[in-house]
């Protein structure tokens, strides 16, 4: 058995296929992760997100911010951009059923016998895995319970940038929402920077990557993330990037956990 992580998909179910070929996927013995963002900016939206909910127990997903934004559009929270490609999700006759699906993915995925931990964005420094759990836990209560929709009201804002255990409930499920899925820069402080988007390289005096914070609290094993299409391919030991920029023109790209091999292939093709 091998377990393929792949990198974020945004509806780009035809480059999934090619590289699913490539790695010789057996479904009913090998395992899929993907690192969250299913959908949104690519063309086959709807076909991906019934694709990757038919594998069942062959895949594990973590949720990312655009398929948390299709939970919002969905329930009248938030508009569809100009950019989005939702609009097939919307009029699918089985919205209700990828919406109840969509919902209950988790946060975080820790794997104690590989000793790998997944998510979308990455870790916040100041958290160490049993925290990170707990904050993802209390976060997948509120979407699974059907309170769900006030929960998506109170989501979105910048702030609080810097995280305190004395956060009230609402500003610290929008923190952590904030750092499971959105994420990329901190102050050196651990303070949230949601204001650039580019490559580690490029970014200014006094931003650092999530994973780079001085003094981040200690997380044994690797840590899986996407979202950041501009991070070179490498980070820092055990802190792995998988978002190739598949959507817009790049690659899409899976990680064998067992043997650490690579496989990517071009989304263009």
């Amino acid at each position: 058995m091998t377990t393929f992580v792949i990198g974020d998909l945004h509806g780009c179910l035809s480059p999934l296929e090619r590289l699913l070929d490539k790695v010789h996927f057996e479904p009913g013995k090998d395992k899929l992760w993907f690192v969250g963002d299913l959908i949104n900016r690519g063309p086959q939206s709807l076909a991906t997100l019934r694709f990757v909910k038919s594998l069942g127990d062959d895949a594990i997903c973590v949720l990312g911010n655009h398929d948390l934004h299709l939970l919002a559009v969905i329930h009248g929270i938030r508009a569809t951009g100009a950019k989005d490609t939702l609009d097939e999700i919307l009029a699918a006759h089985d919205l209700d059923e990828l919406t109840h699906w969509l919902r209950h993915l988790p946060l975080l995925h820790h794997d104690t016998e590989l000793n790998v931990t997944m998510v979308h964005a990455g870790i916040h420094p100041k958290w160490d895995l049993d925290m990170a759990m707990a904050m993802a836990t209390d976060v997948e209560k509120a979407l699974r319970s059907n309170k769900y929709v006030e929960f998506l009201q109170r989501m979105y804002g910048n702030k609080p940038a810097k995280w305190s255990k004395k956060l009230g409930k609402h500003r610290r499920r929008r923190f952590t929402i904030n750092a499971f899925t959105r994420m990329r820069f901190c102050t050196k402080k651990g303070e949230l920077d949601f204001t650039l988007a580019c490559a580690p390289a490029k970014a200014p005096k006094g931003l650092v990557p999530w994973y780079a914070v001085p003094n981040r609290k200690p997380i044994d094993g690797r840590i899986l993330f996407g979202h950041w299409s501009s991070h070179p391919g490498f980070a820092v030991s055990n802190v792995v990037p998988l978002d190739r920029g598949a959507v817009w023109g790049g690659s899409l790209a899976a990680l064998a956990l067992e043997t650490g091999v690579t496989t990517t292939v071009d989304s263009a093709q």
